[in-house]
């Protein structure tokens, strides 16, 4: 009876997988060794792509492993996952904590465990443990994102392996956690939070971008003034919407827009002086009076839009620290390069450049399999792993781009949509979790070939060569969909 009861759940498993996404999970595989091929294959030693001594060989190997993983992953019960997830995201921690005694230096970087003839990342498998743990944590009873004491455990969450993998200078691959900030907004983040990371970058690229320009003949930064105004009129637009009072609003808006007129026309045409002084006096004024309002009317989201504006401050501030004392050389100038402070074409920004010129010089059609000139020279370095895009772009043209990046996007869409039939909270967080995380690798890796991001070394998801990165996504792929074909399970708990 046991067995038959089995078999009767072994059926039922395959009868509710979401074929489509497994399809697209084997196209993508199957265009990510045609990439593979491409970019590895070297005519002069006239090898056989077949061969394990060749990266495609190889990839193969990890091909072939990553399918057996995969069905592995859908006979076990769904149920283990939530079980074991606390258990699983402490391994990981362990493991991430450990990973900077045991690796080698590879490029500056710490993050690479070798087991004989094979080496992983840890950081790549953590990702899945972390999701885990943020779905088993926020699927408790009577959990509320906008409650302190639940919001910032999973803010923990998240933290901490972030802080592990810094530790191993690998910045790159603690920048993908960020991701999980998408899902929660899905679970009712407040969009002030996520107002706040969106006015975070713009401060950190209006100041770094025009630090250097100056308004006319007077020592006022362009950057610093600018931000400082962003500041002010951010706060004072949360100020309207949170506080629904307008005539707040136009009052501090009509003194402080005056105090900084008077002040730019002195120093443009009587005394030159720094007037970013005069905007921080404004915005700190602004703060003064916001945490007087707070004790007088006991409304907090005056104390709140004051510590949002306060806190720019110190970002911004600290944002000069972080550049010159905090990143590498590398990654500062990468910075720089992407910002258009540098141009540096043999140097930091020689990898974009000629990632722009292999995947332009493709056309419509492409070049054709094994054809294309710019990766068989290897002026692209990296170019079977983080820049591996550039090689669709050569081979299969613009039109074999396009249905790669078609395929990620019903990949994505396909994960929103499943994640959204799940009857209960693990598996929908979960099922965010691994969408946002692809959503990140994809926006990242293809914008940092075509220059739109900055060049952080991740891999795109089923292409990039490897079998930790593989693996990893294919792991946090298969879980999700072992716990939806179990998701017309009545659960007792």
């Amino acid at each position: 009876m046991e067995s038959r009861r089995d078999s009767r759940n072994e059926t039922s498993v395959w009868r509710s997988v979401d074929w489509l996404t497994i399809s697209v999970y084997i196209c993508l595989l199957a265009f990510g060794w045609v990439s593979v091929c491409g970019a590895s294959y070297d005519f002069s030693q006239q090898g056989d792509i077949f061969s394990f001594e060749a990266r495609s060989g190889m990839q193969i190997i990890w091909i072939g492993t990553s399918l057996l993983l995969g069905f592995v992953i859908m006979m076990l019960d769904d149920r283990i996952y939530d079980t074991l997830a606390y258990l699983i995201y402490a391994f990981m921690l362990v493991l991430l904590f450990i990973t900077p005694f045991l690796a080698r230096d590879i490029k500056g970087s710490y993050s690479w465990i070798k087991i004989g003839p094979f080496s992983f990342q840890a950081a790549e498998f953590a990702k899945c443990a972390t999701a885990l743990a943020l779905a088993k944590f926020m699927s408790a009873y009577g959990y509320q994102i906008t409650r302190w004491k639940h919001f910032l455990p999973t803010l923990a969450i998240i933290m901490v392996p972030i802080i592990l993998i810094i530790l191993q200078k690998e910045t790159g691959s603690a920048l993908v956690y960020l991701s999980f900030f998408l899902m929660l907004y899905r679970e009712g983040m407040p969009g002030s939070i996520l107002f706040a990371g969106v006015s975070a970058v713009v401060y950190f690229v209006v100041g770094v971008r025009f630090e250097d320009v100056m308004v006319g003949h007077t020592p006022t930064s362009v950057g610093e003034f600018t931000v400082f105004l962003l500041i002010f009129f951010f706060s004072l637009g949360m100020v309207n919407v949170y506080c629904s009072n307008s005539s707040l609003v136009r009052r501090i808006l009509g003194y402080g827009l005056g105090i900084i007129a008077v002040a730019v026309l002195f120093s443009v045409f009587v005394i030159p002086f720094d007037m970013s002084w005069v905007v921080l006096a404004v915005c700190v004024a602004m703060v003064a009076y916001l945490v007087y309002l707070f004790l007088r009317d006991r409304l907090k989201s005056y104390l709140y839009i004051a510590g949002f504006a306060l806190g720019s401050l110190m970002f911004f501030y600290s944002v000069d620290f972080v550049l010159n004392q905090v990143l590498d050389d590398h990654q500062r100038v990468r910075i720089n390069v992407l910002l258009g402070l540098e141009e540096d074409l043999a140097g930091a920004g020689y990898n974009v450049n000629q990632a722009k010129i292999a995947i332009g010089s493709g056309g419509l059609m492409g070049k054709g399999f094994l054809n294309g000139t710019q990766t068989k020279l290897r002026y692209v370095p990296e170019q079977d792993t983080d820049f591996i895009f550039c090689t669709v772009g050569e081979e299969e043209g613009f039109w074999g781009a396009s249905v790669v990046l078609l395929l990620f996007l019903v990949l994505i869409l396909r994960l929103i949509y499943l994640s959204e039939r799940q009857p209960y909270t693990f598996g929908r967080v979960y099922g965010y979790c691994v969408m946002s995380i692809f959503l990140f690798h994809l926006f990242i890796n293809v914008g940092m070939v075509l220059g739109l991001t900055p060049v952080i070394g991740i891999p795109l998801p089923f292409f990039s060569y490897g079998g930790s990165s593989l693996w990893g996504f294919t792991i946090l792929l298969f879980i999700f969909l072992r716990i939806d074909a179990g998701r017309n399970r009545i659960r007792r708990f």
